[in-house]
């Protein structure tokens, strides 16, 4: 079932950025974004990038310690959002980057928005493109534990988890 949500321009400018890998000036690279939250606009017309929910690889190390704990810290605890999150790992024969797209919908969400969200996913998915990684997560206890990310990225095939060893 469909919305008649639109994604905003800004969102996909986002993704195109965080899913294009071109080799950059160390500059360029400090502002590539690491990952990112997506809400409904206030009219619920529209998908857009959420203000100040962002991770930037310049951050990494200096304000953030772990990227993905601090990722998790950004998600709402009673609210749906989408998120793309750049994840970097080591399997046992190559390191990977990947993106992971996450729909958190978790148990104490109302209704109405889990249903807004849920229906609205598919037209966020579609300016998405060339996703190998979909993640619903329905609360903290799916989302805490790094090695839950490992598993959806390639099983024990993993043997780190930005820079952390599995």
């Amino acid at each position: 079932m469909a919305s008649g949500v639109t994604v905003n321009d800004e969102v996909i400018r986002v993704f195109n950025d965080m899913k294009v890998r071109k080799s950059s000036t160390q500059d360029e690279v400090r502002k590539r974004k690491k990952a990112v939250l997506f809400c409904l606009s206030e009219d619920k017309k529209k998908i857009i990038v959420e203000e100040g929910k962002q991770i930037l690889v310049g951050d990494i190390g200096e304000t953030v310690e772990d990227p993905y704990a601090c990722f998790v810290s950004l998600l709402p605890p009673n609210d749906c959002r989408y998120g793309l999150y750049d994840a970097t790992y080591e399997t046992k024969e190559s390191k990977k980057e990947d993106l992971v797209f996450i729909f958190w919908a978790p148990e104490g969400a109302p209704l109405k928005s889990k249903m807004i969200y849920a229906s609205s996913k598919d037209a966020i998915k579609k300016k998405f493109t060339g996703i190998k990684h979909e993640w619903q997560v329905n609360g903290l206890d799916d989302i805490q534990d790094r090695a839950t990310l490992a598993e959806k990225l390639g099983g024990n095939v993993v043997v780190s988890l930005e820079g952390k060893p599995m």
